[in-house]
């Protein structure tokens, strides 16, 4: 695809130069664990070539709204990549495919495509993986930053929360990080003080 590694080099920059610090979790970081995570999810989810590329440009964008505002970052990233992409003379239907995996990305999630499950699960792969604890501590600290989230404690239980609605879509993710998800809740709840 035309443009690909340039405008990958444009949003890594843009993440690099123009994140808060205070997103311990939304960090770039995260964009290249998920671009890392997503060629995990192509080896055994099949798609064309050209939706790959589609699929990888919406989590270079995906969290690109974090560097203008922490509230309806989805929208604000939609925005941006719509007109950087316009920019690159991509065509209107990709554009739209890609604006579509950006806005999928919103909690609670909302998938309606192929990709759109993938990038969803691809998104929050962490969730049901060994490095889950790891993770979630980033999470914590920037919660903590961001909307002065208190304790550990009341943290166990959002998570708890979170985990319990939360959803995998694609068979991969449900095979591959359901079980270990279930046994995160169960690990959770036995730590959490009433």
């Amino acid at each position: 695809m035309k443009g690909y590694y340039t405008l990958r080099k444009i949003i890594m920059e843009r993440l690099q130069n123009e994140l808060s610090q205070d997103l311990h979790y939304h960090g770039m970081h995260h964009t290249l664990d998920a671009l890392k995570t997503c060629d995990l999810y192509l080896r055994h989810i099949k798609i064309n070539s050209h939706d790959a590329q589609l699929l990888r440009l919406g989590i270079l964008f995906h969290d690109i709204g974090f560097t203008v505002s922490n509230e309806e970052h989805e929208y604000k990233g939609s925005i941006i990549a719509r007109d950087l992409l316009t920019q690159f003379d991509f065509k209107t239907k990709d554009i739209d495919v890609i604006v579509g995996l950006i806005l999928s990305t919103k909690i609670p999630q909302s998938p309606k495509t192929l990709l759109e499950n993938m990038i969803c699960d691809i998104d929050l792969d962490y969730l049901g993986r060994s490095d889950f604890y790891e993770i979630s501590e980033s999470l914590y600290e920037e919660l903590q930053v961001t909307i002065g989230l208190k304790n550990k404690n009341d943290w166990n239980k959002i998570q708890v929360k979170f985990l319990e609605a939360h959803q995998y879509h694609t068979d991969f993710a449900i095979k591959k990080r359901q079980p270990e998800k279930e046994k995160r809740i169960e690990e959770l709840k036995k730590i959490i003080e009433p």
